[in-house]
């Protein structure tokens, strides 16, 4: 390894989904990693064999691979070494820095029941870290199951220094003294983790706040190990907009809940990445060169930060209208084929159709899920009319002549071209002693179903002739035969 190289990781448990905590932590240690030059590990702590799943692990890197915050190297799954980690701590036992603890899982619950009926915290009471030699033999060889404990220091502080919050203290007299393998020889998380970034020659260990108290344990475990500390870097929170934890229980969605919903992953990893930290300049939207630019674990903000689903959906449709209509189709048009609209053949054929009807679409969407939405009606009149569009523009006036004589006009033209159709719409318009808008109105009605969508001669340009002389017969038939829906409520 070289010894100035940055070399950072994210470790998610594949225990559950996704969460945007982890994904903010990868696009950091990604950011920090790729600024300096340096390396970003993946390493799957999947020891809880009970909880882990594949499927869970799948999810992991399908997100990053998505976010585009691929790791380097080899994924390091932590239940292939499970069986390395002993040796370390029978190191410490050898050199006195550790020690067997006999105590049983219904003595602990004991003290820990008596301390709260005392209304004091518990704190682990160190029954056999000064047990003799002869005690522990007897008991070891008697077969009583141990637990191997880390010796902390008894009095004074632990001091760590971090990055984003400074020097944080905590008492060792809170701290207790750790258990760093189980008594059937498989370590805690705090051992695995610090044997495994060493082991790595991880520089800078950047994760979530809720790791602090991780954090005091982990430094002791690298101290009495004889090993160079990395440097520490905790991001706050991310908070729901009741300042709750982000929870999937509270409905809060995971990364690949947002890539199946139609978020970018660029305006994703733009917006989660002003979740806690700032260039300093007020910028919002900001390509992964921008930010790598100016990224800092200095420029990240200590206070907890609220995950803004609207900002991040308004983030999403600034992207959408920046990106080339011949780039957005890529991105669209898994989700039309998905929902049966078209196929990949059709859309391939007619690119430069397509490239027109995006084009058109583009300033309404701020998903890609919404063109699936709004897209219907330039592939098939077969609609129903929105009920209150027919109650406002079909049931009141004349429409269906208004209709007919715009058909009469349709069916004649020479031209096709939304400046010939426009104009024929407002002669129309004149001849009838109407405004523009009493034609224009059940036009779009009739043409797209809805009341609401891109300019209409956009509209009956891209829908073309045969189609929209169609519709409008179609309309005037309906018109005719006036069963209208009735108003809401009734």
């Amino acid at each position: 390894m070289n010894p100035d190289e940055v070399r950072v990781r994210i470790a998610p448990s594949p225990t559950g989904y996704f969460h945007v905590g982890t994904a903010r932590t990868a696009i950091y240690n990604w950011l920090f990693a790729r600024k300096h030059g340096g390396k970003f590990f993946l390493r799957i702590e999947d020891t809880d064999r009970e909880r882990s799943k594949k499927e869970y692990i799948d999810i992991i890197l399908d997100g990053l691979r998505w976010m585009g915050t691929e790791w380097d190297d080899d994924i390091v799954y932590q239940s292939e070494h499970i069986g390395s980690y002993s040796k370390y701590a029978d190191k410490l036992l050898e050199e006195g820095k550790a020690y067997k603890c006999f105590i049983t899982p219904e003595e602990l619950n004991r003290e820990r029941q008596k301390a709260l009926d005392e209304k004091r915290p518990f704190t682990y009471f160190r029954k056999y870290r000064d047990a003799s030699q002869e005690v522990i033999k007897k008991l070891t060889d008697e077969g009583k199951p141990f637990t191997i404990r880390l010796k902390l220091p008894i009095e004074g502080e632990a001091i760590i220094d971090d990055i984003v919050y400074g020097k944080v203290r905590r008492s060792y007299d809170d701290l207790g003294d750790p258990i760093i393998l189980r008594s059937d020889r498989t370590p805690i998380y705090n051992f695995a983790v610090v044997c495994d970034d060493h082991n790595m020659g991880i520089t800078h260990v950047i994760r979530g706040n809720d790791h602090i108290t991780n954090t005091f344990y982990q430094s002791e475990i690298y101290r009495v190990l004889g090993w160079d500390l990395p440097k520490f870097a905790h991001l706050p929170l991310i908070l729901r907009p009741d300042k709750s934890k982000v929870s999937k229980r509270k409905g809060d969605k995971g990364v690949t809940d947002y890539q199946s919903e139609g978020y970018l992953s660029e305006a994703f990893v733009n917006y989660l990445a002003l979740v806690g930290w700032s260039p300093k300049d007020d910028r919002e939207i900001m390509t992964r060169e921008e930010m790598l630019d100016v990224f800092s674990l200095e420029g990240i903000n200590p206070n907890n930060a609220i995950f803004d689903v609207e900002k991040l959906t308004w983030m999403n449709g600034e992207y959408i209208r920046e990106i080339d209509s011949n780039e957005l189709i890529i991105y669209v048009r898994p989700f039309l084929i998905e929902s049966g609209i078209t196929t990949k053949y059709w859309i391939e054929t007619n690119w430069h159709w397509m490239i027109r009807v995006i084009d058109a679409l583009k300033p309404r969407c701020k998903l890609l899920t919404e063109f699936v939405e709004q897209i219907g009606y330039f592939f098939s009149g077969d609609f129903d009319y929105q009920p209150k569009g027919v109650r406002k523009h079909f049931a009141k006036g004349n429409p269906a002549e208004l209709l007919k004589g715009l058909l009469e006009r349709y069916e004649n033209s020479s031209r096709w071209d939304k400046d010939s159709l426009e104009k024929e719409l407002r002669e129309i318009a004149d001849k009838n002693d109407v405004k523009p808008a009493k034609v224009i109105h059940p036009t779009r009605l009739a043409v797209s179903g809805t009341t609401a969508g891109p300019g209409l001669f956009d509209i009956l340009e891209l829908v073309g002739r045969d189609e929209v002389i169609k519709r409008l017969k179609r309309a005037v038939k309906y018109i005719e035969a006036g069963d209208f829906p009735e108003p809401e409520g009734n």
